[in-house]
């Protein structure tokens, strides 16, 4: 069987307990073990992170579609070629009509500016996944004629008001009367509450019938626009351009990328800041094994000056105490990747446990709209980390190693 070149086997000699170096290896562990904790839970985090950026993705799309084409003075006319026409892409896969327009909502002792948007169930839960806003169906349920209405909880609690109250519209676009120019208004009635989990969602929007809201604004046989959903949301800003000069243009075109550029920008902005705040975690952790060395060096000048006398080389002896540096830190990057995946892997069921146990909630629904706390692993970010830690861990293995590798035989070996 093949014998390791001596360096590397000197330094995992090194690594493990020998007689009067039982200190050296309890340090040699806690370092390793401080390497594993800050991996572990610099993926952790990473993950959570990711899951709350999927989550908040999922419900934002609900709300906004992968893209939108919309008349360029507000209404677009003969929607149904211009959906056939869309869906003739193969990159679309269906396509939805919405009426859009600012209104105000009053209850009875509040009013509130709101965003109305008419739709037709059947063609919405082909753009947009219902079921994550509206788990009760009431979106789904809305009939034409039936001047119902679908308030965010934020905007309910706002008006204080309740499924079956009812509440009156009004939209900007009045009626000519002798007495002037009168706000068009309809009563309508309460008929479900959805929960986006995005404030700006639940306190501004209100989900009505297209028909129902076609004639309040007395557009007749017009929409707004067409919300598209497409096979690759991050290719959506392309596509849309296509659908529109298919069409021969005139239109415009928005999709979700250019509507909440300033949101993801944030969630990776908060992502990076999370990952070099715990990256300083590891490097505490790594620069551990700096103190690790410097003591395996003082204690084994000796064993140094010996090799040294049979002819082993300074860069030999620099070998030797990175290659058990290294051996640290990837034994604890290997523990900590190990920890780290189990635990994103199964943090809700952990999260669930921990509630049972104590009998507390840790992610109130009606404070975060969220009850389980999301985690979603990426081997992109767990292959980084071990990168940065094993870079980290190799730049302190230097310093002491170079300084075991400047050991003076004559000096160490004179009284022995």
């Amino acid at each position: 069987m093949a014998r390791l070149p001596f360096e590397i086997d000197v330094g995992l000699r090194y690594v493990r307990a020998r007689r009067g170096g039982g200190f050296v290896s309890f340090i040699s562990a806690i370092s390793m073990l401080g390497v594993a904790i800050g991996v572990a839970v610099l993926i952790i985090v990473l993950s959570v992170v990711n899951g709350f950026e999927r989550e908040l993705t999922n419900r934002l799309l609900a709300m906004s579609s992968h893209a939108t084409i919309e008349g360029l003075d507000g209404a677009l006319s003969s929607w149904e070629i211009r959906r056939d026409d869309a869906v003739t892409n193969e990159r679309v896969v269906a396509g939805a009509p919405y009426v859009e327009a600012r209104a105000l909502l009053a209850g009875d002792d509040t009013v509130s500016g709101i965003v109305l948007r008419g739709v037709l169930p059947e063609a919405e839960k082909s753009v947009a996944d219902l079921e994550v806003v509206a788990p009760d169906g009431s979106v789904e349920r809305l009939v034409s004629r039936g001047y119902d209405i679908v308030l965010g909880g934020a905007l309910a609690e706002a008006l204080e008001v309740g499924v079956g109250d009812t509440v009156l519209v009004m939209v900007p676009s009045g009626t000519v009367t002798p007495a002037g120019i009168m706000p068009r208004m309809k009563r309508f009635t309460v008929s479900g509450i959805f929960r986006a989990g995005m404030f700006e969602f639940d306190r501004r929007f209100a989900f009505v019938h297209m028909e129902d809201a076609r004639r309040l604004l007395r557009l007749r046989d017009q929409v707004t626009g067409l919300r598209l959903s497409v096979t690759d949301m991050f290719d959506a800003p392309a596509i849309a351009r296509e659908v529109a000069i298919a069409q021969g243009g005139g239109v415009l075109i928005s999709d979700w990328t250019r509507r909440h550029r300033a949101f993801f920008r944030s969630i990776q902005v908060t992502k990076s800041i999370l990952f070099v705040i715990l990256s300083l975690v590891v490097a505490v952790a790594a620069f551990n094994i700096v103190s690790t060395l410097v003591m395996v060096v003082r204690n084994k000048r000796s064993d140094i000056a010996i090799l040294r006398t049979l002819g082993a080389s300074r860069r030999s002896i620099l070998s030797i105490f990175v290659n058990q540096g290294t051996v640290i830190g990837v034994l604890g990057a290997g523990i900590g990747v190990a920890l780290g995946t189990l635990v994103s892997l199964n943090l809700e069921r952990i999260v669930a446990g921990v509630e049972s146990v104590f009998d507390i909630t840790l992610l109130a629904e009606d404070v975060y709209f969220i009850s389980d706390l999301p985690s979603e692993l990426r081997a992109a970010d767990v292959l980084l980390v071990v990168i940065v830690t094993l870079i980290l861990v190799f730049a302190a293995t230097l310093f002491p190693a170079w300084r075991g590798a400047r050991t003076n035989p004559a000096e160490e070996l004179r009284f022995d």
